[in-house]
């Protein structure tokens, strides 16, 4: 399986609370559900559809896991959403238990046993293990080098400061754009994979 990572991230690298204005308040962060005028239907919304297609299962942290559990399930009917609750969810926590794991087909990995739970996911045959959201995870997972694709859907603003998906270890990343797609507001969707793989 490939590692494949979508988030939507500002121009100074802010991947916090895209969403809603609750979604994620930590550290003051005051600009939640900053997507949301540049969001553009049919380049962002066809390259979402497209990963969903390519997924065979979902990886989240468990603050982006619950604030998609909150919304999905009650979408039933909608092609992409069918697509998405019926996906196997892995979801990494220590503080959930698996009661809270509501939604449907979802499995919580330990905090301690995630990196080794996406080597061996990364190993198994099957199709993509899509992740979004969930900064913290995919910083781990980014310093570990098992991402094997990140698609950045970068909106045209600036947010001062927030949670980044970057790793701060002082390590170099070589990576490759492989497309690059821009919408009418001005949001870019660039995938990347690393340098020399294929």
């Amino acid at each position: 399986m490939r590692l494949v990572v979508t988030e939507f991230i500002s121009l100074d690298g802010v991947v916090q609370a895209p969403g809603g204005p609750e979604e994620d308040t930590d550290g003051g962060f005051a600009h939640g559900g900053w997507s949301h005028p540049f969001f553009d239907p049919e380049v962002v919304g066809g390259a979402f559809a497209a990963g969903l297609e390519q997924a065979e299962a979902l990886l989240y942290g468990r603050r982006t896991y619950q604030n998609m559990a909150a919304a999905w399930p009650e979408r039933a009917g909608d092609p992409f959403a069918d697509r998405l609750n019926s996906l196997r969810k892995y979801v990494v926590s220590d503080t959930l238990g698996d009661d809270e794991l509501t939604w449907e087909n979802s499995v919580r990995v330990p905090v301690a046993e995630a990196v080794g739970k996406v080597r061996e996911l990364r190993a198994a045959e099957g199709g993509d293990l899509a992740m979004m959201g969930s900064p913290t995870l995919v910083r781990a997972l980014l310093a570990e080098g098992l991402v094997d694709e990140l698609q950045l859907v970068v909106m045209p603003v600036m947010l001062g400061g927030g949670k980044s998906i970057f790793p701060a270890d002082g390590g170099k990343r070589s990576w490759e754009l492989v497309s690059s797609a821009t919408g009418k507001t001005g949001v870019q969707v660039n995938v990347f994979r690393p340098a020399g793989q294929s």
